[in-house]
């Protein structure tokens, strides 16, 4: 592969953030600021010259205002909508199925709301980072005023699971039976990924909040 990830785990509710390395060209980005900086800080190479947010609710965003002010040139780059959550001279907006240029690579972003009105998934050739979009075992949940259940099926089952089967999966939290699966292990272990249609998944979401194990 043209790039390494180093997981980090944490935050305020067992956080997953990255740091991704470009392999050819030896750049960095970050995946979220749900980790104390000096948690990465040992683990960076260089300069980190993004960081993404997959959306703005607050444990993704927890530490950011650190990592801005240890590289004062780092960029943040997030949905149009979350702008005013950040410093307007480092947020780069990035809308649905644009690129994003990385070292050597691209990263494609997936516009994904329902868990959060600017969940953005970012793909990086066969490894997709889901933020709260989609965890293993589960989908995200759809229960804030600024979530949406019938745009979270759209994004899940329009989106998401049309990508190839062998597709990493690196979700924003540590919830399930492994930190990382591919999109096809996680359909056969989730029943919130096995709905037949839109009024299906709604029915099974509904089972699992009623059921629903705190820090499950």
């Amino acid at each position: 592969t043209d790039f390494s990830i180093q997981s980090f785990k944490g935050g305020l509710d067992k956080n997953l953030s990255y740091l991704v390395t470009c392999m050819r060209s030896g750049i960095e980005i970050i995946i979220d600021a749900s980790i104390e900086l000096d948690r990465l800080k040992p683990f960076f190479k260089s300069y980190p010259v993004m960081i993404l947010i997959t959306h703005t609710h607050k444990d993704h965003i927890e530490y950011i205002s650190s990592y801005l002010k240890c590289f004062p040139d780092i960029k943040i780059i997030g949905h149009p909508d979350s702008k005013n959550n950040f410093d307007n001279n480092r947020f780069i907006p990035v809308l649905d199925d644009s690129t994003i240029e990385f070292g050597k690579m691209q990263i494609k972003t997936i516009y994904t709301p329902g868990h959060y009105f600017d969940s953005i998934c970012y793909l990086v050739e066969n490894v997709i980072f889901t933020g709260d979009t989609i965890f293993i075992g589960r989908t995200g949940r759809a229960i804030d005023n600024k979530s949406n259940i019938n745009e979270l099926y759209d994004s899940i089952y329009k989106k998401i699971l049309r990508l190839p089967g062998d597709t990493y999966i690196y979700p924003g939290h540590d919830y399930g039976i492994e930190p990382s699966i591919t999109l096809k292990e996680n359909i056969k272990i989730s029943n919130l990924l096995q709905a037949k249609d839109k009024s299906d998944f709604i029915n099974r979401m509904n089972d699992y909040e009623k059921n629903r194990k705190l820090g499950s």
